[in-house]
């Protein structure tokens, strides 16, 4: 761990947890919610359906440049790294093993936990005769249209398996001659869960892929059916946009999207009762390797489509809803530019409603003084509300610019539609820098006022989505301050212009100059502590990966400057270590909302600064996207964000875990006589608490 100067090397692999790892942590803490039974009955099969979606990502994102990677491309893993990338996979695969153990587990607890509220599913022996008969009808007259059953021998081709389909593959003898087959499964087409005739009160469901394994043989007439068992592939979804002069960037997103469902396979998931040579075949045409192969329960594969089961109309078996509020000082009879002239805004989704910011373009549109609006979209959503206000602003006679990013990973083709539609009635769209993803949040609306132009400003650690502002905790800020809108105005210049450097007075634009001025503040903090002067770091992100920035805290913690960081998913960095990153304490709150906020505090020896944004400390966030942080410059709505968001996230003690130095989490300890603290709730019931 020692230099050659005899000084600790803080890039030492050993001082890193690995991004894989931590991954893989993250989505531990979800299976915790998906089993706590404090939690609704549904919104644990949420998260359920939520563990098993990101596994599912891990497998098509992550793995594929694993499974491909040698000892030189290792160093674009994560700061935490191996020399052998075998080693790597099969730590990888003991945790997947687990968490694969776990979700059998809590799936169980789940069954039985809705066998008590009416809800069953269903095998189907253990259906009732009128129920036989109807499934039975259901088979023949909604299912076996929709089947294609495909036999593997050499005068058949190996059939394409479509990434993450559910299938059935079948073991069949003719004449004392062993055969093969498939069949795909048509989940989507059909729902996976089909609810059955029920008993008043209760709702019953039987497998799809059940019902077709009961009535398999009628597939295969003249033939002995000897077993038949699920099984998925999952393939490499992370598709790669290259770009030449001869194509438009839209052109090279849709040339890669058509690779995605075909990317090479990855990871087969059995059923745990397949026979060894039925395995192999699958394996081998796949050319999978066995440590690509697992063996899951009947009951342990394909979760994601719980989903099914969590969007019942049972509202008593999910959290209570309640309603986003609007500060009365902006409700809708009042004009927000008329609010904004008076001061700034700050609004905490999904806390406070994001009606607001639809609100803004809406009055934008119709307001006959409004002479551009410039917005960067990224994840929309469907339907938007957003993209009617624009056309809407359109249709009036602004000038509308839109930077539409294409390559939003698992978004791109709901993207590229949206961006075609507003091009046809006339609105300018832009795509960003060829080789830079478009990740800041920006809205500028520029007003004629008294023969001079005002820009209004809105920025956010979120997307303009009105569904995930329903379910993520974010910070929108609004202003119409005229050095924050100046250097928005000039940052939308590089975009739809040259993208390259340029001066900002005010925000932090990643890959410029964001990352340099964050390791200059926590170094100022180092030195503030090492003169004798108060110093504080405090942190709130989704991911802490970059190596550079993880460096400079160990340093700051040396120096002996608290830091509290609170970091929801992936975090590289150790804590506790001692001598080196003991004054670090890392937390994770995993709750109803997802936690998506971004705040960044120094404490500046009394002079304290805070930057709030779209950037990770991630090292695609850092130098692979146009990323903003923007200043809290009110020295109240500082202290307030700080005081009422911030350090209320930091507190949580009912649904915060604490990072251990191995890089296990725990959950937060109370100390004796300390009450609860639930961070998510403390924010319902004192909404508007951070407006300073």
């Amino acid at each position: 761990m020692m230099s050659k100067k005899g000084e600790t090397d803080l890039y030492d692999r050993s001082l890193y947890i690995n991004r894989e790892i931590s991954w893989l942590a993250f989505n531990r803490r979800c299976l915790e919610e998906a089993m706590d039974p404090t939690n609704p009955v549904l919104e644990r099969v949420k998260f359920m359906a939520i563990c098993y979606g990101n596994m599912d990502e891990f497998f098509m994102i992550r793995m594929p440049g694993l499974l491909g990677a040698d000892v030189d491309r290792l160093v674009n893993i994560g700061p935490d790294t191996f020399s052998d990338s075998n080693q790597l996979i099969s730590m990888i695969n003991d945790k997947v093993n687990e968490l694969t153990d776990g979700y059998e587990e809590c799936w169980a607890e789940l069954e039985t936990a809705l066998g008590k509220e009416g809800i069953s599913i269903l095998s189907v022996s253990a259906l009732d005769p009128k129920q036989k008969m109807w499934v039975d009808d259901y088979y023949k007259e909604r299912i076996q249209p929709l089947l294609t059953p495909l036999a593997l021998d050499i005068s058949h081709p190996f059939p394409f398996i479509s990434n993450n389909s559910l299938n059935v593959a079948v073991k069949l003898r003719r004449e004392g001659e062993v055969l093969y087959a498939r069949v795909k499964v048509p989940v989507g087409i059909l729902p996976r869960f089909v609810k059955v005739p029920s008993p008043a009160k209760t709702l019953q469901f039987v497998l799809l892929e059940n019902i077709i394994k009961e009535n398999i043989a009628s597939l295969f007439p003249g033939l002995e059916v000897l077993g038949c068992y699920k099984f998925r592939i999952t393939r490499n979804a992370d598709v790669k946009v290259t770009i030449d002069e001869a194509v438009d960037l839209m052109s090279a997103v849709e040339d890669a999207l058509d690779s995605r469902d075909v990317g090479f396979p990855v990871r087969m998931v059995v059923e745990d009762t397949m026979p060894a040579d039925l395995a192999n075949v699958f394996a081998r045409n796949l050319k999978l390797r066995d440590n690509q192969v697992t063996r899951a329960s009947d009951k342990g594969m394909m979760l994601t489509d719980l989903w099914e089961i969590a969007g019942l109309n049972r509202p008593e078996l999910k959290n209570k809803p309640f309603t986003p509020e609007i500060p009365a000082e902006i409700a809708e009879s009042v004009s927000l530019f008329s609010a904004l002239r008076k001061k700034d805004w700050i609004f905490f989704h999904p806390y406070e409603s994001f009606d607001v910011v639809v609100r803004f373009l809406k009055e934008s549109a119709e307001d006959s003084n409004v002479q551009s609006i410039k917005i960067c979209l990224y994840r929309i959503g469907k339907n938007p509300e957003i993209i009617r206000q624009l056309m809407r602003a359109k249709e009036n006679g602004k000038a509308v610019s839109v930077l539409m990013e294409l390559r939003a990973k698992f978004d791109e083709v709901n993207n590229i539609a949206v961006a075609r539609e507003l091009e046809k009635i006339g609105v300018h769209v832009v795509y960003g820098p060829v080789n830079l993803k478009v990740h800041s949040k920006l809205l500028q609306v520029v007003r004629l006022e008294k023969d001079h132009l005002v820009r209004y400003t809105h920025m956010s650690s979120g997307n303009y989505n009105e569904n995930t502002a329903k379910q993520y905790s974010d910070i929108s800020f609004m202003t119409s301050d005229p050095e924050i809108g100046e250097d928005v105005g000039e940052l939308f210049n590089a975009l739809t212009g040259y993208f390259g450097p340029r001066s900002y007075s005010r925000l932090l634009v990643a890959p410029l100059t964001l990352k340099s001025t964050l390791i200059e503040m926590i170094r100022r903090e180092a030195e503030h502590k090492k003169d004798g002067r108060k110093a504080y770091i405090a942190m709130k992100a989704n991911g802490l990966i970059d190596a550079d920035i993880i460096a400079e805290l160990y340093k700051a913690s040396m120096a002996g400057v608290k830091i509290d960081l609170n970091i929801r998913g992936l975090c590289c960095l150790r804590p506790g270590i001692k001598g080196i990153s003991d004054n670090i304490t890392v937390t994770s709150i995993v709750d109803r909302f997802l936690e998506h906020a971004r705040i960044y505090y120094f404490a500046n020896d009394g002079d304290p600064k805070m930057y709030l944004g779209s950037s990770d400390l991630m090292p695609r966030n850092l130098i692979a996207r146009v990323e903003v942080l923007f200043p809290i410059r009110d020295p109240d709505m500082m202290a307030s964000i700080r005081d009422n968001i911030l350090n209320i996230c930091l507190q949580d003690n009912v649904k915060a875990r604490v990072l251990k130095s191995d890089g296990s989490y725990v959950l937060k300890k109370r100390k004796s006589g300390e009450k609860k603290l639930r961070s998510q709730q403390w924010f319902r019931e004192n909404i508007g608490a951070w407006h300073a």
